[in-house]
């Protein structure tokens, strides 16, 4: 192949299988080596289609987390949390999420993305829960006590901080000086 993102290995012991996989910004393709030129390149352009519907699936676009929030809000909060906007956002260095509820605005981490739906599930609904309750009180965690995921989703970020070296804080913060409440973690001390 003559693209520099993608790289296609061809493997003597590989008899019929195909597979690919995604490796620093590239696409590694591994094929059997008795493949032609033609099967390599329609091999290829099927794995590519492969792995972009799943790529799809695991990362959903802004228009669908505002379907899912939606979908979120009516099931575990009566409806009741309507951001104004909720977005994917790359600057969280620190967060899973954020929430400013004084204008109804959701950003979650691109961190996010990828990880297994109940964990994003539980980011968002951390976030609308928010709009209801700014802080981390018993208030706010009696919102999300429906969740039926909810420890679990928990346990999943805090073993991602933990193999990060990150320390997860979700239910000590408060909220800051601009109003804004959010999943945090942070480098562990």
């Amino acid at each position: 192949m003559g693209s520099p993102d993608i790289e296609v290995r061809r493997s003597r012991k590989r008899r019929r299988t195909v597979s690919a996989y995604r490796e620093g910004g590239r696409t590694i393709v591994l094929i059997p080596a008795r493949f032609t030129k033609a099967e390599e390149q329609q091999w290829v352009d099927t794995m590519l289609e492969r792995l972009a519907k799943g790529d799809k699936k695991r990362r959903p676009s802004d228009a669908q987390l505002r379907t899912r929030s939606a979908e979120l809000s009516q099931r575990y909060l009566g409806g009741q949390a309507k951001p104004t906007s909720i977005r994917w956002v790359t600057n969280q260095n620190s967060r899973w999420g954020s929430c400013t509820p004084s204008d109804g605005t959701i950003r979650i981490s691109t961190r996010v993305r990828g990880m297994p739906a109940f964990v994003l599930d539980y980011v968002i609904l951390h976030e609308l829960a928010h709009l209801l309750s700014p802080g981390h009180g018993p208030d706010f965690w009696r919102l999300l006590e429906g969740y039926p995921r909810l420890e679990r989703a928990r346990g999943y970020l805090e073993g991602v901080a933990a193999t990060a070296g990150l320390d997860l804080s979700d239910g000590e913060t408060e909220s800051d000086e601009l109003g804004q409440a959010a999943l945090d973690f942070g480098p562990s001390d």
